[in-house]
């Protein structure tokens, strides 16, 4: 089975508006404002696929056809009329195109750069709400039309397909799926290009080249993911962390005028981006996923002229020189003035001898769409006793056949939130079992059984399970801070009035005043949300950090 495959921005439907809908007089008389007049012959290429920072075209008059380009064979997506623009979701990011353009007829054409489309949605409400709906909704066209410039050929039971599933799908990257327990033409696909099983994931990424288990970071290379990213340039603020309370620093700094660069080791969104349904965040009634929010958040943005730098890892922070130097996995380093710092917390590991050996081949640390496909009709188990993990046990099960629900405590009512407390406690396919930790995962490639103790009785049970969700406790992503900034006792980050006066000395606190409220030992780098000591381990609670740090950069960046 081939699938086109993304998580990415809703469908769309008929109140999302016309894709490639008509402008007035007046809106093609703003853009021109922003852009040239110029004639253009027929046969004439506008753009290639693969091309970055591509600019808008409003098309005055003649005929543009957008078209495919697979295997040296173009296709047409759809043509142009008078009065109708190019351009989608990657014009505002930079990255490279799917498509190539060019003129059936001769015309006329308004062109506008990446740059002045990006101020223009910025100074323009009506145009910016008008491109922006366009951008989004041809974005899933692409996605359910054509599968993009990637074709991933796997196995669902693999940790490596699993993984390479989610890094495109988690960055709104369109990819064709070939399941090799299911695809007959996978394995014509493997032979074409020699390649063997044990070669396997493998991507071929634009049609050109072949990548054997790549890595995350591979894959973002070749698909030029960070190519519109000036590494020697100095940022007013870097964030480092792309999770709800990176994307709100991002996105209200970058309002305000300053150049920003998130640092993403994985992709947008974070911990929560693996939330199946968030129903607490406010202005959201009917709930949204963790990864729909995050998309937004992107390419809110992006709008803004915010920049992400994608599968780069910060791994060191140069506490001693001004402008700050975070260094990145590959040795480079980026420049910034101020710094947020919005690492989040990881869920922490089980403490079983074998857990990393079924790691993505029966351990999953997110209940997404991609996970849940591959546990349809069985049974398996969610371990923790927050809002996330009933999240993840009350979206399960409308899909697995029963879900064991197990936690340490004597409930959840401490932990969790009391809407989904009483979904658990009313779904007859959750069972859950209090004073009840994991002891055994039983397997060969990929996990069989498992084992499970009550505390209390110390009774232990054994069931054919094969997938496990573990959503408990949190580790914070600080080892790349290399004792920059003041930690507590279990490695978060102390900001404000909670770092004492011997950690300031020990830094060498070097001005007058005290930190500000969310910054670090070190003058101008601040942290925000699940990676702040005595932070609330909510997403509003991370949205608001991230904000409210804003103002402190930019007092930092006055002193």
């Amino acid at each position: 089975m081939t699938d086109a495959t993304q998580a990415a921005p809703p469908a769309p439907s008929a109140s999302m508006g016309d894709p490639f809908p008509k402008l007035t007089d007046a809106q093609i008389r703003r853009i021109e404002a922003h852009g040239r007049r110029r004639t253009v012959a027929a046969g004439e290429t506008l753009l290639d696929a693969g091309v970055t920072n591509a600019p808008l075209f409003v098309l005055l008059s003649g005929r543009l056809e957008v078209m495919q380009v697979q295997d040296g064979t173009e296709s047409v997506l759809v043509e142009l009329e008078p009065r109708q623009f190019t351009g989608e979701l990657n014009m505002l990011s930079g990255r490279r195109g799917f498509v190539r353009m060019h003129m059936a007829e001769a015309g006329e054409i308004i062109e506008v750069s990446r740059e002045q489309v990006l101020e223009m949605v910025q100074a323009d409400s009506e145009l910016s709400d008008i491109l922006m709906r366009s951008f989004i909704i041809r974005r899933v066209q692409i996605i359910e039309r054509t599968g993009g410039d990637v074709v991933l050929i796997g196995s669902t039971h693999s940790p490596g397909t699993l993984r390479i599933q989610e890094f495109l799908s988690r960055n709104g990257h369109p990819y064709v799926f070939m399941d090799l327990d299911r695809d007959t033409g996978a394995q014509e696909m493997l032979d074409r290009f020699h390649v063997g099983i044990e070669d396997v994931p493998v991507v071929i990424c634009r049609g050109e080249n072949l990548l054997r288990a790549p890595t995350n970071q591979q894959i973002a290379a070749c698909l030029g993911l960070n190519d519109s990213i000036d590494p020697a340039q100095v940022r007013d603020l870097v964030i480092v962390g792309a999770g709800p309370a990176g994307l709100a620093a991002a996105v209200f700094a970058a309002s305000e005028g300053l150049d920003v660069l998130m640092l993403e080791s994985n992709a947008p969104g974070g911990q929560a981006g693996s939330s199946s349904k968030i129903e607490n965040y406010l202005g959201f009634p009917m709930g949204i996923s963790g990864q729909e929010l995050a998309n937004r958040a992107y390419t809110q943005s992006q709008k803004f002229g915010a920049g992400l730098m994608i599968a780069r890892p910060a791994t060191r922070l140069t506490c001693s020189r001004k402008p700050h130097a975070i260094e990145l996995d590959d040795g480079t380093g980026i420049s910034a003035r101020t710094v947020v710092i919005a690492s989040g917390a990881q869920y922490r590991k089980l403490e079983l001898e074998n857990q990393e050996q079924f790691e993505g081949a029966g351990i999953y640390y997110g209940a997404t769409q991609i996970e849940a496909r591959l546990c349809r009709g069985e049974e398996v188990v969610v371990i923790g006793g927050g809002n996330s993990a009933g999240q993840a046990a009350v979206y399960l099960a409308t899909i697995a056949q029963r879900v064991y629900m197990l936690i340490r405590s004597n409930g959840l009512a401490e932990s969790m939130s009391r809407y989904l407390v009483r979904r658990i406690e009313e779904n007859p396919q959750i069972e859950l079992l209090c004073n009840t930790e994991l002891t055994a995962l039983e397997g060969n490639s990929h996990l069989e059984s498992v084992r499970w103790r009550n505390l209390k009785t110390d009774v232990e049970e054994h069931r054919a399970v094969q997938h496990v969700f573990v959503m408990t406790g949190a580790v914070p992503g600080t080892r790349w801070l290399a004792g920059c900034v003041a930690l507590d006792a279990k490695g978060f980050i102390k900001t404000g009035s909670d770092i004492s006066k011997d950690e300031l000395a020990a830094a060498e606190w070097p001005l007058a005043r005290a930190p500000h409220l969310l910054e670090t030992s070190r003058p101008g780098v601040f942290a925000v949300g699940d990676v702040r000591s005595g932070s609330t381990k909510r997403v509003a609670s991370a949205v608001g950090e991230g904000s409210i740090a804003v103002s402190f950069v930019h007092r930092a960046l006055h002193e």
